[in-house]
């Protein structure tokens, strides 16, 4: 099993996920993505979140930030959580983590970015 498998798959054995995905927010497509029960299109996630990410950075830009600052960006829906945790180490920075949570079944946020930050190890692209 490739790093990009093995991240998506402990990514989505988080309690409380039920997809994930790997993006390159750059060009706009998802390197690898997992799904148990969250019915998203991916290729639609990517793409959407792609200009989130650039909003994003283009707005910590203009305020002196610099990228590697984000640690994540969280929308908080009725029912969901959904993480997108950018890697500024890979890629020139255009790599981000979309994990998608059950949100009464997720557990603390520092645990979510914990699990997170173990993986990105594994995503030597």
């Amino acid at each position: 099993m490739d790093g990009l498998e093995n991240a998506l798959e402990q990514a989505l054995a988080i309690d409380g996920a039920t997809g994930v995905a790997i993006v390159d927010f750059k060009q706009r497509r998802v390197l690898g993505s997992l799904d148990h029960g969250s019915g998203l299109d991916m290729d639609k996630v990517a793409y959407g979140d792609s200009d989130v990410m650039r909003a994003k950075l283009y707005t910590l830009e203009l305020l002196g930030y610099t990228p590697d600052s984000v640690q994540d960006i969280l929308i908080t829906l009725t029912a969901e959580l959904h993480m997108i945790r950018p890697l500024p180490h890979l890629r020139e920075g255009g790599i981000f983590i979309y994990l998608v949570l059950n949100r009464d079944h997720t557990p603390p946020l520092d645990d979510i970015r914990r699990q997170l930050r173990a993986l990105e190890p594994l995503l030597e692209l």
